[in-house]
């Protein structure tokens, strides 16, 4: 490509060319091709000569021709900032800063808390369109503010249903609906009231969040209760699992292999860290491979990728991690030495044991490749008679390791 700014993205509101700025107006005017979706293409003049291109569905089959007219003068229309959620970062990856123009309009976001006097930078704002709903569930906090960009008129209704199955039906909903333009409208009510089943397909809404005594709140804290998750028994337990997620150290966007998922409690809990996190369940047990994709979507992270099979051949292709748990399958032939040798230099790999084998793999594992190796024993009050006394759980031996950045491949 080259280095002129051949490319210039124009963010455009439900008030068309009116509320565009003269710099807007002059980068539609003077392209030679414009795209844009059909609804955005109506709302600016036709100019004589200019080759308009409707979006084909999906949007990206039409990024290859877009590409190819690189030094041409190329116009796209978005909605509101293009930036955010929108086609102008995703152009972003393909089409270098240098050669690009970005004229944004309000995003729905802004228009949104000005209706409502929200100050924008106290809400959390997100977006389902085109994604999961259950996406939400981690931002479900008390007095927490959410703005949302629908993906359709029947999200706000969906949205409710959640709410009310989370114990926030009190919650208060108000959806705007094409803001800016003469076809503005605005319906609220709460969770526990919503009765729309429909409302316009373009609508933004507002979530102010409300937690009925006992509405299921997640922490942000590590080491979510045991009996949250869909379980077999074969689960790290919560105060083993908050002590490993302290171990491996979830840093923003890292990718973990969650290998021998189980219920995959310790992948889930890795991507509530951060929304950018990502985590691969590496599992074998169709029953447990139900539980997985269950759980996670009940704690709201239904991007949670399965890699269905036993560890080391299900780990074959898999893109490379910044950290590795073992929870199960520890004491199968290569396993260990695969996942260090996956490892990237400064990764970190964390392995639990809890049988006299796989502590003795761990305990090997130390003496090769350093690292901490810790003992923990939880013991719960429980009756004992017509007293309580305490109950020990089988102690649990923990190893952490960190890969060096001069350090050759496992060996036997």
């Amino acid at each position: 490509m080259g280095t002129a700014r051949w490319l210039t993205i124009v963010g455009i509101g439900e008030d068309g060319w009116d509320g565009l700025s003269p710099a807007a107006r002059a980068a539609v005017e003077g392209a030679t091709i414009l795209y844009g979706g059909s609804r955005h293409l109506d709302l600016v003049p036709v100019v004589a000569g200019q080759q308009r291109l409707s979006w084909p569905s999906p949007m990206t089959d039409a990024f290859p021709d877009l590409l190819a007219r690189c030094g041409q003068r190329v116009c796209v229309l978005a909605s509101g900032d293009p930036s955010w959620y929108g086609v102008g970062a995703t152009l972003s990856r393909l089409v270098p800063a240098a050669e690009t123009t970005l004229i944004p309009a309000p995003s729905a976001f802004s228009l949104a808390a000005a209706r409502l006097g929200w100050p924008l930078q106290d809400c959390r704002c997100l977006t389902v369109h085109g994604r999961p709903l259950e996406q939400v569930i981690p931002h479900l906090q008390p007095n927490a503010k959410l703005l949302l960009l629908s993906w359709d008129g029947t999200t706000p209704a969906k949205l409710a249903a959640l709410l009310r199955a989370r114990g926030f039906g009190a919650s208060r909903l108000t959806v705007l609906e094409a803001m800016g333009g003469p076809r503005e409208g605005r319906l609220e009510a709460t969770a526990d009231a919503w009765s729309a089943e429909q409302v316009a397909d373009l609508n933004t809404i507002a979530l102010d969040c409300v937690a009925a005594p006992g509405a299921r709140v997640l922490p942000l804290a590590p080491g979510l209760p045991d009996d949250w998750f869909e379980h077999d028994g074969q689960i790290t337990k919560r105060e083993v699992r908050a002590v490993t997620l302290s171990f491996l150290a979830p840093r923003r966007g890292e990718l973990l292999w969650d290998v021998g998922a189980g219920s995959g409690s310790i992948g889930i809990e890795w991507m509530l860290r951060d929304p950018a996190n990502r985590a691969i369940a590496v599992e074998h047990h169709p029953e447990r491979i139900a539980r997985i994709l269950s759980n996670a979507s009940a704690f709201g992270v239904p991007g949670l990728t399965l890699a269905r099979g036993k560890a080391p051949a299900a780990l074959e292709g898999l893109e490379r991690p910044d950290a590795i748990f073992i929870g199960g399958g520890l004491t199968a032939d290569g396993v260990l030495a695969a996942c260090w040798d996956a490892l990237p230099a400064g990764g970190r790999i964390a392995a639990n044991a809890v049988t006299l084998e796989s502590e003795a793999v761990l305990i090997d594992a130390h003496k090769r490749l350093g690292g901490e190796l810790t003992q923990i024993a939880v013991a719960r009050a429980s009756a004992v008679g017509g007293f309580r006394g305490w109950r020990a759980a089988m102690p649990v031996t923990l190893w952490r390791a960190e890969k060096p950045y001069a350090e050759g491949a496992w060996t036997a």
